[in-house]
Order: C-alpha cells, then structure tokens, then sequence
C-alpha cells in the first residue's frame, strides 16, 4: 500500500506534524521528510500506481516514468535545500506559517509531477497557489498582503481553467488521461485542450500572462522566494512537456520570452525583481524546447529545467542572505557587501556563472541541449533569439546581480556574514552547480531519452566563451562610458501598467461620466416629478376643479344626474 503513494503526500501530511514540534527536533524532522521522498522515489519501479475511482472517472494518483522522475527529484532536492536554507526561522507563529506552507507547497509540486489524471493534476495544482501564497503573506507588509491578492486571484484563476478544460476535454474524448493531448498546431485545438494550454501558459508566464512573477516574487519572505523559484513555474514547464510536446507555437512564445525580460531586468533597480525577469527568460528557453519536440530538445528542457531550479535557487539564496543582514535588496543601496559577506559573494558569483552558462557550470551543459536541438532542425531564427538572449543573461544576472550587490560603489554597510544553514544550502547548490557542469553524464543519465551528446567540443567552448567575453566588454564599455542604465530608485512599469495606469484612470473617467450621466438622468427625473406634482396642485389643491369646496345643492344635483345615468344604463 505504501508502495502507491504518491512521494508529495508526505511532504504534504508531514506538513501537519511541524506546528507540534520545537527546535532542533522541529529542524532534523523538515530536514528529513524530502530524504523520505526521494528513498520512496528511488525504490519505486517504474509504473501507474494508487488507481482509484471517483464519479465514473478513474485517478492515477502516481504515475513514474522517466520525464516524471527527473522532474520529482530535482523537486525533493529544492525542497531539502529550501528547508534547510530557512532552518534559522524560529519557532513563532509567523515562522512556523513559513515552514507549513513550504512543505505543503513543495509536496503539491511533487504530487502534480506524478499525476497521471488531470483531476489529480488540477488537485494538486491548484494547492500549489494556495500554500504558497502564505510564502508572500508571511512577509507581514501591507503591499505584501496586496501582491499576495493578486497572486492567489491569477494562480486560482490558472486551476478555474484548467478545471474547465478538464470538463470538455472529458465531453470531448470521454478521458482525463494526463498524456499528450494530440497537438502539435493551431488547428489541433479543441475548446478543452485550449483552455488546459491556457491554464499551463499563466502557470508558466507566458508573455503578457507573465507579470504575477515579478510581482510576487520580489514581495515574499527571504526564505519563501527561493521556494517558489523553484516550483510553480517548473510545474507548469513540466506540463507543458507531458501534454504539448511539439506544438508548433511554443517555438515564438519561448522565443519571446527569452528576449524581451532581457531588457526590463536592465533598468530595474530591485534585485530580486531582476532575478524574476532573468527567471522568465530561463523559462523561454525550456519552452522552446517543448516546442521543438525532438528527443534532444525535450532531454534539453528536462535538464535545463533540473539545471535552472539550482541555479537560481542559489541566486535567490544570495540575494535572500543580503535582504535578511541588510534589509533591502535596492542596488543604489547596496556595494561593497564582499567585505563582509566573502562566503555569500563567493556562492553567488557560482550561481552567476552558472545562468550564465560559463563552461563547467550547470547552464552550459543544459541549455547547450536546447541550442544543438534547434540547429539540428535547422530553426536559425530561433537560435539567433536564443543566442542574443544568452548574452543578455550575462549582463543582468550573471554581472548585475553579484557587482551591484557586493562591489561597485562602497555603500559602507558592513552586515555580518549569512546564518550557517543559508550558508550550508548555498554551499550544496553551487556544489551541484559545478558538479552537474563537469560531469553531466550523471544528469543525462537520468533524462526521458537515451542519448550520445557531448557538450565540452572545441566549438562549442570556443562559440559559447566568445559570446560571453564579448558580452562582457560590452558590460564595461557601457559602464565606463556611462552609457549603462543608471541603477536609480523607481517603479518600472511592465504589463502590470495594465492595472496601475490603465485600469485607474479608465475606472476614474468612467466614474466621470457615470456621474455626469447619473445626474443629468436624476435631473430629468427631477424635471418629470415637478411637471407632475404641479398638474396634481392644478388638478387637486385648494383652488383646483377637484380640491376647492362646492355647494351642497349642486353636489346633490350631480348625485342625481348619476344615478339616472346608472338607470338608464341598467334598463
């Protein structure tokens, strides 16, 4: 029986034991429930298990196969190194929120890995949005608890639809099966499988369904952002990859997302905002790799993917340890940090290397995947997307973040160093960062698709580090000239312009015209109550045909009158 379940439920009802338990036993128990996991992963065959039926529809609540079991343990791995990067938390009630709703959100990532029904899929899906938003909530900031709003109305808003495309893709085929849909372009669409394409592109961020990423993500606890680096978006990655595999559009939508963060994340001025942008083009370069379809570009989205959660977690991490000792995350505020803080310098130059896709680093051994996918196709355009876009994650990710953090100007902020335990899951992930980039056949090994790539040729070190130097004189020129953007103290309006302009000011005139209507309609109301009331004074007041006194012989005349009238008529 034990065999069956699902590994995320016990992160999930392992969740329900931490309330109860205190310091150090509270830490080596959260510590311990993603080792459970991976041993119950590890020491399943591969399969469907825990079949059950509910009103006529029968759930595969655990179905592991290869593209699942690359993306589950690479989700217990982030969950190990979240846990343990947020062990410093105390036992409070806000604390312990944190602590609750990681695990409980990282299991539902790993419940919705294996889900072999859409039904088990929407369950865990939409838990995801729920627990995590405590992750934002816990930051305990007016505008905290408002982002944490529009997080839960787009993440819940993302499950609605996948709910209804459930629905009609059952009218449609009479199965919930959670397998490739069958779509491969446009015309393949059918309402159910367009809204469940939906559903899985706001989960992703696909461009202008994107900014609940940079919204959210900056605004949750030091702690919570390195959590849900790592899952929302892979889930939906993952997705993507099990039911859209070679669907034609992907290729553009991945494309554009790899391109246009590149820009946003050059004038923002917030740290881990520019973190979120640099995510949303990671993102794209997976996407494109579902939309190719190839055994190569999906082994290249599976690695990327796995790849990505540790490097970024790690740049997270950093920024997370520079929030926490110094309380902001603000470029213009922050410089000269290495002084004090060498070991989170030190590990998040790593993680800077590795999006960057230096050769060695984990970027350069996944995302190369995706590259020779995309020539082997012949897709230049693409790939010409994908190279500029390369460059760009160097400058903002792999030179922004470290210099502006812990070099150029000496902001004279002297913090002690990080807390062990961020120290210690910073310390693992770069570890992985470097171990993944030197020996990748280790992670090849595990990908959906048997394969015989090298990534370490002469032309692709030489092509790669060309790209990177000169994307790196390009950094110093702009800086030296004072051409780069000045990092200044701002709001950068991104589609969120939508609802902080837009919607505003077209809300704001139409409550002008409302009122201008509404009075102009009250006033003619007015206008229609006066003629009334002064045809009823004419008619009905003291000196009217009905209202004045009449004389007591013509009263009695026209009673008369009337009941001859009423006589006649009768006879």
């Amino acid at each position: 029986m034990l065999s069956e379940l699902n590994p995320g439920l016990i992160l999930i009802l392992g969740a329900v034991l931490v309330p109860l338990l205190r310091g150090p036993v509270r830490k080596i128990y959260m510590l311990l429930l993603p080792v459970f996991g991976v041993m119950h992963l590890l020491n399943t065959p591969h399969g469907t298990y825990g079949d059950y039926e509910m009103m006529g529809m029968v759930l595969e609540t655990y179905r592991l196969d290869q593209l699942s079991f690359v993306f589950g343990l690479i989700f217990h791995i982030a969950a190990f190194l979240g846990i343990l990067y947020a062990l410093h938390l105390k036992d409070t009630a806000s604390d312990t929120m944190q602590h609750v709703a990681a695990l409980i959100y990282a299991g539902a990532g790993v419940g919705a890995v294996f889900a072999g029904d859409l039904m088990t899929l929407f369950i865990f899906w939409e838990l995801t949005a729920i627990a995590s938003v405590f992750l934002i909530w816990a930051r305990g900031t007016d505008i905290a608890y408002k982002t944490g709003i529009r997080y839960l109305i787009v993440q819940v808003g993302s499950g609605v639809l996948l709910l209804a495309g459930l629905v009609m893709h059952k009218a449609e085929t009479g199965s919930i099966a959670f397998d490739h849909f069958g779509v491969t372009t446009m015309a393949d669409f059918t309402a159910g499988t367009f809204l469940i394409f939906f559903a899985f592109g706001i989960k992703c961020a696909f461009p202008f369904l994107h900014n609940w990423l940079q919204d959210a993500y900056p605004q949750a606890t030091p702690t919570g952002t390195v959590i849900l680096s790592a899952f929302t978006t892979k889930l939906a990655v993952y997705s993507l990859a099990r039911g859209y595999a070679g669907l034609d559009i992907l290729i553009p939508i991945g494309a554009t997302m790899t391109a246009f963060p590149v820009f946003f994340a050059v004038i923002e001025n917030d740290l881990r905002r520019v973190l979120a942008y640099s995510l949303n083009n990671q993102l794209g370069f997976m996407v494109v790799g579902v939309g190719v379809g190839s055994a190569l570009a999906l082994n290249g989205t599976a690695a990327h993917a796995f790849s990505h959660i540790l490097y970024k977690a790690l740049l997270f991490m950093g920024m997370g340890a520079v929030l926490h000792r110094v309380g902001t995350t603000k470029a213009t505020e922050l410089g000269g940090l290495y002084k004090s803080m060498p070991w989170t310098t030190v590990f998040t130059i790593i993680g800077a290397m590795s999006i960057s896709a230096f050769p060695f680093f984990s970027g350069f051994i996944s995302k190369s995947l995706i590259l020779a996918a995309l020539a082997q196709e012949h897709m230049w355009l693409a790939w010409t997307v994908l190279l500029f876009a390369s460059a760009g994650v160097l400058e903002h990710s792999g030179i922004k973040i470290p210099y502006f953090s812990f070099f150029a100007h000496d902001s004279g902020k002297r913090p002690k160093e990080a807390p062990w335990n961020m120290l210690a899951a910073m310390g693992i992930a770069a570890a992985l960062c470097i171990g993944i980039g030197v020996w990748p056949e280790y992670l090849y090994a595990i990908l959906p698709h048997a394969m015989d790539y090298e990534p370490y040729t002469p032309g692709h070190i030489i092509t790669q580090m060309q790209l990177l130097m000169f994307a790196v004189l390009a950094f110093v020129v702009l800086v030296r000239t004072g051409l780069y953007p000045p990092e200044i103290p701002s709001v950068n309006l991104d589609t969120d312009w939508l609802y902080r302009r837009l919607a505003p000011s077209m809300l704001k005139e139409m409550g002008k015209a409302v009122t201008h209507l509404s009075g102009g309609i009250w006033g003619l109301i007015r206008e229609w109550v006066d003629n009334i009331r002064a045809l009823a004074a004419r008619h009905h007041g003291p000196s009217g045909t009905m209202g004045r006194s009449i004389a007591v012989g013509n009263m009695v005349l026209w009673v008369m009158i009337g009941l001859a009238v009423i006589l006649l008529l009768y006879l």
